[in-house]
């Protein structure tokens, strides 16, 4: 490195690739849509070197490897009403295309937060929705709760995203003719994949949890009698339910066609609390979600979102970046699955948060390590610190000083300037990285609306399914089913020969 030579070579790598570099005219068979919800620039660079730092070298010069794709934008993640957003209305907007009000799902901006019936002609549709319409296959992943706001967007159309089950919502609600989350899960979209969390909300009152049936602040809380797992089975043919790792692994891709597996009641374990015997990983769970989804002839839509966001709001930042580098991982095994000729893959995070790394460290201090210098106050600091949060702290009339071991725990909270119980997203840009058919369409600074439209033009879905290519797009689709058997062809001719003859 201390060479001239070793970093002009390396440029003149990057500038042959970018050289190389063409816009492909082709559409996306298939689109997964990885979402770090939280995963703000600044929590991508550190997470960047925490994977560097985990394979044991200095940890500044690893590649994430969403961080190996060719096209990048940003985006604005403001919401109509909010310079700072939410994830449900940031989930909007790069789902379905529209900014809407924060804590909204699935509406336009007329809706109103808390009113249900505000609801009803404001709803808007998800890239996941019109794929499913199309003939695609469809699969949701999430660490989080399935009918939470993330994911909650692709399918709910939902004046809270807190009304998760019958139970979350208001009277008024529910008399006007409000649904809840977890049932338009099983009602409003025909999915073929959804794996995560939010056992709770699909079962009655009362009903014991499969993984922790003595704890009853785990059991099935709705009110209204209904078994939603039941009824999402019976309804789809093929369809099967897991609760667990050992299920999952023993799920065949090729005997099912719908697959649902809720690991915990409420949202999965970050990864540095996960049971590796019981619950399974992000990874393994996008892979099985695209042996599945694959075998779709028309192609798929897989959206993936790892819960990095939590990790930030308890000021854990150990747990938030180890999620960042699970969904790097995930999008790397993606890669091994599927082909950037008929796949378009997009990475992108919700919003950031009020993080950051400095103080001046030297090369291949631990990311979770202290500052070299101490503050004004004669006390230790780390490197990474919260704008705001639970790790605001004054004992004694003083900051207390941050030492080792403890600050590299994966418990430990790190300070905050401002103290509040939970820290809080931040408003700046955040990256969309792209590679694939039409992913040359990610550039520039871009509305987050602009992320749903790019990836509905690539496809050829509602609205661009009559643009210029999308006949073709179909065609090559499908060829395997639609094209005549050689054999047949030459008989068709002889026939037609024979009958000119006559």
């Amino acid at each position: 490195e201390k060479s001239p030579s070793y970093w002009n070579k390396g440029a003149r790598r990057r500038l042959e690739l970018a050289l190389a570099l063409q816009q492909g005219a082709q559409r996306a068979k298939n689109i997964i849509l990885f979402m770090g919800d939280g995963m703000g620039l600044s929590t991508m660079s550190a997470a960047r070197i925490y994977k560097g730092q985990l394979s044991g070298s200095s940890g500044e010069e690893s590649v994430l490897a969403m961080e190996t794709f060719p096209h990048m934008a940003l985006a604005k993640t403001y919401t109509i009403d909010r310079q700072v957003p939410d994830s449900a209305g940031t989930g909007t907007a790069y789902l379905c295309g529209v900014k809407t009000n924060a804590k909204t799902l699935g509406l336009s901006g007329a809706a109103i937060y808390g009113k249900c019936r505000s609801t009803f002609g404001n709803e808007v549709d998800s890239i996941l929705h019109r794929a499913r319409l199309a003939g695609k296959a469809v699969g949701i992943v999430t660490t989080t709760r399935v009918q939470h706001a993330s994911p909650g967007a692709a399918y709910a159309h939902s004046a809270s995203r807190s009304w998760y089950a019958d139970a979350s919502m208001p009277v008024d609600a529910l008399r006007d003719g409000c649904k809840d989350i977890a049932h338009q899960l099983v009602h409003n979209t025909d999915i073929n994949v959804i794996l995560g969390g939010g056992r709770m909300y699909m079962t009655p009152r009362l009903t014991a949890d499969p993984e922790y049936p003595e704890d009853p602040d785990q059991n099935g809380i709705r009110k209204d009698g209904r078994d939603l797992i039941a009824e999402w089975l019976s309804a789809k043919e093929g369809a099967r339910y897991i609760w667990d790792k050992k299920g999952l692994d023993a799920v065949e891709e090729d005997s099912v066609s719908h697959l649902m597996g809720l690991f915990e009641p409420k949202d999965m374990r970050y990864e540095l609390n996960r049971n590796a015997s019981t619950d399974p990983s992000i990874v393994e769970m996008t892979e099985k979600a695209i042996r599945i989804l694959r075998r779709n002839p028309n192609g798929f839509f897989l959206f993936v979102e790892d819960e990095i966001d939590h990790g930030h709001h308890s000021g854990r930042a150990k747990q938030a970046l180890m999620e960042a580098v699970m969904l790097d991982r995930a999008v790397a095994r993606a890669g091994e699955l599927t082909s950037p000729a008929d796949t378009l893959t997009v990475v992108t995070a919700d919003h950031s948060h009020v993080f950051t790394f400095g103080g001046s460290t030297p090369r291949g201090n631990s990311i979770f390590g202290l500052a070299p210098k101490k503050a004004k106050d004669k006390r230790a600091y780390t490197s990474i610190l919260y704008g705001n949060g639970p790790g605001y702290s004054i004992r004694d009339g003083a900051r207390p000083a941050a030492s080792l071991p403890a600050a590299g725990s994966w418990c430990y909270c790190k300070q905050a300037a401002v103290p509040l119980e939970t820290e809080t997203h931040s408003g700046e840009d955040v990256v969309v990285l792209a590679q694939g058919p039409m992913a040359h369409l990610f550039h520039g600074v871009q509305e987050q609306t602009y992320v749903a439209h790019a990836m509905a033009y690539a496809a050829c879905l509602e609205p661009y399914a009559t643009e210029p290519g999308c006949r073709a797009a179909r065609r090559a689709s499908h060829g395997t089913q639609c094209s005549p058997h050689p054999l047949l062809a030459l008989l068709a001719l002889c026939m037609a020969v024979l009958m000119v003859g006559g």
